[in-house]
């Protein structure tokens, strides 16, 4: 019984090992978002020279773009620690308290999530971040007082999926530069492929990292896990990771030539088969569905739209010539 609760174990540890092997280590490594990385390298190395914590820094966009592996980059070109956290951990201005002032000088403080802060969390973040001071009321009422705490000179890297919903004077903070990662191209996914397959210890071809790539939706996160299932299959039929075994892991996963999942081809089809094509609302889309809107909306949407499939006009959505196409539908005249 030992012996198997020992091999649960190290199982469990070697899987965690491996999404943080998979994770680049260095700016070689960390392949595209070539603008964004040189602007940091050029904000850093000065900072470093003279030896002050680097302005605060936000990065936004899609999710498993690499925002939390540029945070990591930052805290070791500078050299200091990374202390992380996320927006609904911050629950209550003592939480803030106990993070900000166990920091210690030049330290990173990685937020994710920083758009699902609370108004409240965000007031006191402000001097924070401008002033290097944390500022708490005690008590209530007429014997209330204000305590003003001294913090370390630090550095804040703030990620957003949605950075519309972040406040006006908190993006304001944000001085060393706000950062829209965007999508990664084709040929950039196979690099990382390629890198990955060599940590997987997997042998792969120029074929198999371009099938992989043209479905991963542009994003590498996506791109290794889709790898990874690939293996998966061709250890269990004993075979070597070819084109056959690619082939039925996208079958087996419901993934299509353009990447499209199940939920993505069935938004689709109940616009074309329910509602002649659109348009129709949101929420109609999501009854028919049993999608929740705002999945649709942040998740299936934006993919969706940028490969012209889908129309958002002001009276619905609308499936595009294209969609017809691709789901082999008469088009609707």
């Amino acid at each position: 019984m030992a012996d198997k609760s020992t091999s649960k174990t190290i199982t469990r540890d070697d899987a965690n090992n491996l999404d943080r092997t998979l994770r680049p280590q260095t700016w070689d490594e960390y392949i595209g978002q070539v603008k964004i990385k040189e602007n940091l390298r050029i904000l850093l190395t000065a900072a470093k020279e003279r030896g002050h914590a680097a302005e605060h820094i936000l990065l936004y966009g899609p999710p498993g773009l690499g925002k939390t592996t540029l945070a990591n980059l930052i805290s070791k070109t500078l050299g200091t620690n990374m202390k992380i956290t996320s927006g609904p951990a911050i629950e209550r201005v003592g939480d803030l308290a106990a993070i900000l002032t166990n920091l210690s000088p030049g330290d990173v403080l990685f937020i994710d999530e920083i758009h699902r802060l609370s108004k409240s969390i965000e007031e006191v973040l402000y001097p924070a971040m401008e002033s290097g001071v944390l500022d708490i009321i005690i008590g209530k009422g007429p014997s209330a007082r204000t305590v003003q705490l001294e913090l370390p000179p630090f550095t804040m890297v703030a990620a957003t999926t949605r950075i519309s919903l972040l406040s006006s004077p908190l993006r304001s903070r944000f001085s060393g530069g706000t950062f829209r990662l965007d999508f990664y191209s084709n040929e950039e996914i196979a690099t990382i492929l390629k890198r990955s397959a060599e940590l997987l210890k997997v042998t792969t071809n120029g074929l198999i990292l371009e099938k992989i790539s043209t479905r991963c939706r542009a994003t590498p996160r996506t791109a290794n896990y889709l790898l990874k299932r690939c293996r998966d299959l061709a250890q269990l039929e004993n075979s070597d990771l070819d084109e056959e075994v690619v082939k039925k892991t996208f079958e087996l996963l419901e993934i299509d030539s353009l990447g499209l999942s199940h939920p993505d081809r069935a938004v689709l089809e109940v616009i074309i088969e329910k509602f002649n094509g659109g348009p129709v609302g949101l929420n109609t889309i999501a009854a028919a569905t049993g999608e929740e809107p705002s999945t649709i909306e942040d998740v299936i949407e934006p993919y969706l739209i940028r490969h012209g499939l889908l129309e958002r006009t002001p009276r619905g959505r609308i499936a595009s010539p294209s969609s017809y196409s691709h789901l082999n539908y008469p088009e609707n005249n």
